[in-house]
């Protein structure tokens, strides 16, 4: 045999060998050890197929028709604090559903009554229905410009609640009591205050609010008698001139 021959007799074998098969418990290639691609977690994927960003939620219940689902959202329980992201989402979207006109006004009434929020209190303060204006008077946690606002509502009732409400400024207190239009009823509780109600208020401000009630056409009498007696000077005073007219 040439040495040409040998040659391509020894190569043919290295060529034309079949690649063994690895033993079990032996480790592969790199390649082959690689771990196949994850098959997606179809939770995952209809998770983020469902998700709905803020801005087109916000939009979408904004301008709903469907008072079921806008009922829904303004009574669903809101996410824990902790989750700030869901929170700060949730309360966000209920701006939304408090100015929707077609959420049910008990709704409405619901979330003016029981929310902290200023973007909530904000909308619902303006509602067309002055039931629920008169629940955003009411609730304490109104910021004091805003149940400030309601002092001067056109409806005697939202008016009057908002003058009851303590983040009432005493300024919005005193032109309360100086109002011919607010009722008897509503007299009688700034006549109170500093004394009866709302001890430990400034003494100056109260007894000035209280002058005022004494000097109001509403007052009643029983007010009047419980004046006639108040520890500040002015408002006997008051009283005094009062009843001389």
């Amino acid at each position: 045999m040439t040495d040409q021959n040998a040659n391509e007799s020894a190569a043919a074998p290295i060529a034309d060998a079949p690649i063994p098969e690895p033993q079990s418990g032996t480790p592969a290639s790199a390649n082959d050890e690689a771990a196949p691609a994850a098959e997606p977690d179809s939770g995952s994927a209809e998770a983020t197929a469902d998700f709905e960003p803020l801005t087109a939620t916000y939009e979408r219940l904004r301008h709903s028709t469907d008072p079921a689902e806008l009922s829904e959202f303004a009574r669903r329980p809101l996410p824990d604090r902790s989750d700030q992201a869901a929170f700060s989402r949730a309360t966000a979207l209920l701006e939304a559903v408090a100015g929707n006109p077609h959420t049910p006004v008990e709704d409405r009434v619901f979330l003016a009554s029981t929310m902290p929020f200023p973007n909530v209190l904000v909308k619902l303060s303006t509602d067309p229905e002055a039931a629920v204006r008169e629940a955003v008077a009411a609730n304490t946690d109104d910021k004091n410009w805003l149940v400030g606002r309601l002092t001067k509502d056109p409806v005697p009732a939202v008016r009057d609640t908002a003058l009851k409400n303590k983040r009432t400024s005493w300024k919005m207190r005193l032109e309360g009591a100086q109002n011919p239009e607010v009722d008897t009823e509503t007299l009688d509780f700034l006549g109170s205050l500093g004394t009866e109600l709302e001890e430990g208020a400034p003494a100056v401000l109260s007894s000035m609010v209280r002058r005022a009630v004494a000097l109001n056409p509403n007052v009643s009498e029983t007010m009047l008698d419980k004046l006639a007696d108040d520890p500040s000077a002015e408002v006997r005073h008051a009283v005094e001139r009062r009843r001389r007219a």
